[in-house]
């Protein structure tokens, strides 16, 4: 039987390679997209595939339509974006994510949300475990995004205790590769546009605050793997480390200060004629920033495989081609 599948988001960065890897696991899949910050050139070479749907369509509003699993990816996820219309953004998070529930729970789907290492905010608990409340200031420019994602873990999780039903959360630590938009200013394809064109590399504050960057292919394989588990699996493990709602931490622990990557981009693109330049630290900026993933590896057997390094030649190589 062929699964079908939604992928609310799924014409933006990290929901256009979920996108692929469900089609190429033999799914039936459907993108639903506004395309505010999606586009459709990162699904240009699935929409001749015959399982592939393409909708656009603003999760806001309800939607309709049979899936057995519905992905929800529909956020604006960078600073730069999520800032340019924040009512928009906490609407997304929690009328998108009332809606993608109430289709799950009429159809039955299972459904996986992807919330973010954000709802931690700035953490005073150092990796942070998913047992950690975080430390988020909810009237700050960054809370549209930060409480709407938290907003949408409430959401998720009541209907999972009120209506038993099977949802699945990770939240995301940075995640970087090929499909990010060159403007989305997000940290690696800021350095990496900057270095490219010979612009000088801006480092807010000292460079010393640290960021743990997962390359996007891990980020899939840890979906796939969760989404594969039969649900009774999912509730007795979750039952058993004394959590009701299943929800994972999903990154590389790896930590490295910004300065660190900024040097490292710089040595994977020597021909650049770009210099470090320091600029005031934006407000409600994390200091650090690094998962606890000991509960992914006990339940998926996973750990991140692609190194810094690695991942970053990879998305340096996917820069210049565009």
């Amino acid at each position: 039987m062929v699964k079908k599948s939604l992928i609310t988001g799924g014409a933006g960065f990290i929901g256009s390679h979920l996108a692929k890897c469900l089609l190429d696991a033999g799914h039936e899949v459907t993108v639903l997209d506004n395309l505010f910050t999606g586009t459709k050139a990162n699904i240009y070479q699935l929409l001749d595939n015959p399982r592939f749907t393409f909708m656009l369509h603003d999760v806001t509003q309800p939607f309709w339509g049979q899936f057995d699993e519905i992905y929800n990816l529909a956020c604006p996820a960078s600073p730069i974006h999520y800032q340019r219309n924040p009512v928009e953004t906490i609407k997304t998070s929690f009328l998108g994510m009332m809606n993608v529930l109430e289709l799950a729970l009429k159809t039955k789907a299972k459904v996986f949300h992807t919330s973010t290492s954000e709802i931690y905010g700035d953490p005073f608990v150092h990796p942070q475990p998913e047992s950690y409340w975080g430390n988020v200031n909810t009237i700050g420019i960054r809370s549209c995004y930060d409480e709407g994602k938290r907003a949408a873990e409430t959401l998720c999780s009541d209907y999972v205790r009120e209506y038993g039903l099977d949802v699945r959360m990770i939240r995301i630590f940075n995640t970087y590769g090929p499909h990010m938009h060159p403007q989305d200013g997000r940290v690696i394809s800021n350095f990496i546009m900057q270095a490219l064109h010979n612009r000088n590399i801006t480092l807010f504050g000292d460079g010393t605050q640290t960021r743990s960057f997962q390359y996007v292919d891990d980020l899939i394989r840890a979906v796939r793997l969760f989404m594969e588990l039969p649900h009774s699996r999912v509730k007795e493990f979750f039952k058993d480390h004394g959590m009701s709602v299943p929800v994972l931490n999903v990154g590389n622990p790896g930590e490295y200060t910004i300065r660190e990557l900024a040097e490292e981009t710089l040595r994977q693109i020597p021909e650049s004629k770009s210099q470090l330049v320091y600029e005031p630290l934006p407000k409600d900026d994390p200091k650090r920033r690094k998962p606890d993933i000991s509960l992914a590896g006990e339940l998926l057997g996973w750990t991140p495989d692609v190194p810094l390094q690695t991942g970053l030649a990879r998305t340096i190589e996917y820069f210049r081609s565009i």
